[in-house]
């Protein structure tokens, strides 16, 4: 996309506000991609950024392998913004001097302003702002001026010449309370930003991208019913028409009613050629007596796309497979964005079998959940399909922990369902990002009637979050959960205790497994 748009480039040091920063970016109407900090400089100069933002780390400069970028980068003729980290990096190699500490600084502190600055323009000259470091800046480079800092603390920094920023603090997170504005000075004031990446643009662009890269071909795309691989489709469509055909697959592991509910909706609704593949028999025999959650994703992924093999092979033009992608599934699967370790597997990046056939069309593979739905909604999509809650590729395979069995996943099955209703019966749905049970491997002793039980435990977990980079629990009415609780244990067999999951990613996940 970076060859339509004015771009800026994040170099990922590991911070765990780097995806954070890009979002940042986007919303101010700016492209943003995100390279691993040690990204070759040619691969850089292809998105031919506006600028470039080195992020902040856990390491330090003085670590014997503390990660440093092509050194080329630094003598670019475009601007350069080092965050925390990166702030120390520059100073360090322009000949600044970095102070070791053994303390780190975390929290708020108060930003002073102390001098005339491009990057600090317009902000309060008191202000708060949200550190997190280790080490610190002594003495800033020759021909670079201190404009801030925090207490002793130097905490911003500029060669205005030659268009070199510093902070010491994180301008992208909510808790710095200018930070929206001290990015907007870097984008339009430093950089030159004209802010032209918008959901029309970046349809009108996805578009000519597919047709460029299917030509005469024709293209299977794989449905889940969400609203990711229903905007996939939808790009794709208006791209190639009906060469495409749509496959939705019933593994043996989706909610009550959804293959039927997914197939009417998508036919109906979004007008697409949909061929609905009973599979449930095939997929539940690759789960059997597998308990690894990383084999279960793996299994799952690669199925699904012997299953799309085999319908393209009854269209000898079929050559390409649509994918719902979006940017937190590579993010959390593949380390390749930086030093970031590899959360999980998606089936759909992770769980893709070397020797497969098909060539994937994956048109929102760098875009956030939000962005999609924006997307999705200038397409048209409807609203019952546009903010339906997120659900797992392996669907409930990752949430049963444990032997994935017919009998457990009828009882997490009747879970699921009353959650979501009760969750729906509150005006609630559209107000959190999600809501499910999970089944665990667990039993305990109840006492149903006058009767001794010894059954399943089932966890709920309702999240709120924006693009599933970071979530938090939902502090849900005691009553509502009482209520979900006291219906689970009444109406499912099999389940005689309810637990609620009151943790936040980080540093947990939304999924169990």
């Amino acid at each position: 996309m970076s060859n339509f748009h004015e771009t800026i480039v994040v170099l990922d040091f590991g911070s765990q506000y780097t995806q954070l920063i890009a979002r940042r970016i986007r919303e101010a109407g700016v492209f943003c991609e995100i390279h691993p900090y040690h990204a070759k400089l040619s691969k850089i100069e292809t998105s031919n950024p506006q600028g470039i933002i080195l992020s902040g780390g856990p390491d330090s400069v003085f670590d014997s392998n503390s990660p440093h970028p092509n050194e080329e980068i630094y003598s670019l003729p475009i601007p350069l913004l080092g965050i925390c980290y990166g702030m120390q990096l520059i100073t360090q190699k322009m000949g600044g001097v970095v102070q070791s500490s053994s303390d780190r600084q975390y929290g708020p502190a108060v930003l002073e302003i102390v001098n005339k600055s491009h990057l600090l323009k317009g902000v309060s000259p008191s202000t708060q702002v949200w550190m997190s470091h280790g080490d610190k800046i002594e003495r800033p480079p020759s021909g670079f001026q201190i404009v801030a800092k925090a207490g002793n603390v130097i905490a911003s920094v500029e060669d205005q010449e030659n268009e070199r920023y510093g902070v010491q603090f994180h301008p992208e997170v909510a808790h710095t309370k200018d930070g929206t504005r001290i990015l907007n000075n870097f984008l339009f004031d430093v950089c030159k930003c004209k802010g032209d990446w918008t959901v029309k643009s970046l349809i009108n662009q996805s578009i000519k991208k597919i047709k460029v890269q299917v030509g005469d071909g024709r293209a299977i795309c794989g449905l889940s019913g969400g609203v990711d691989s229903a905007v996939a489709a939808l790009l794709v469509h208006r791209a190639i028409g009906d060469r495409l055909t749509c496959v939705f697959v019933d593994n043996g592991l989706l909610r009550e009613n959804e293959f039927e509910n997914v197939l009417h909706s998508c036919d109906d609704q979004l007008g697409l050629n949909v061929v609905g593949v009973d599979a449930e028999e095939r997929f539940l025999a690759k789960l059997e007596r597998v308990i690894d959650p990383e084999e279960k994703r793996k299994r799952i992924g690669e199925e699904f796309i012997h299953v799309f093999e085999e319908i393209a092979s009854s269209s000898p033009d079929s050559n390409y497979l649509v994918q719902g992608t979006l940017y937190p599934d590579v993010i959390e699967s593949v380390s390749v964005k930086g030093p970031s370790v590899v959360i999980k597997s998606h089936h759909n990046v992770g769980g893709l079998p070397d020797d497969m056939k098909l060539e994937l069309v994956e048109p929102l593979r760098d875009l956030f959940k939000d962005e999609v739905r924006k997307v999705g909604k200038a397409l048209g999509i409807p609203k019952s399909i546009l903010y339906r809650h997120p659900f797992p590729g392996p669907g409930l395979a990752v949430r049963i922990l444990g032997e994935v069995t017919r009998e457990r996943l009828k009882i997490l099955r009747e879970a699921y369902y009353i959650v979501e209703s009760e969750i729906r019966n509150a005006n609630l749905y559209e107000d959190i990002w999600q809501a499910f049970a999970i089944l665990l491997p667990v039993k305990s002793v109840g006492v149903m009637g006058d009767d001794r039980t010894y059954e399943n435990v089932a966890a709920i977990r309702i999240v709120d979050s924006a693009d599933g980079m970071t979530a938090d629990w939902v502090k849900l009415p005691y009553e509502i959960l009482a209520q979900i609780s006291s219906r689970i244990v009444n109406e499912v067999p099999g389940i005689n205790r309810i637990v609620y999951d009151i943790s936040s990613k980080p540093p947990s996940t939304i999924e169990w497994e």
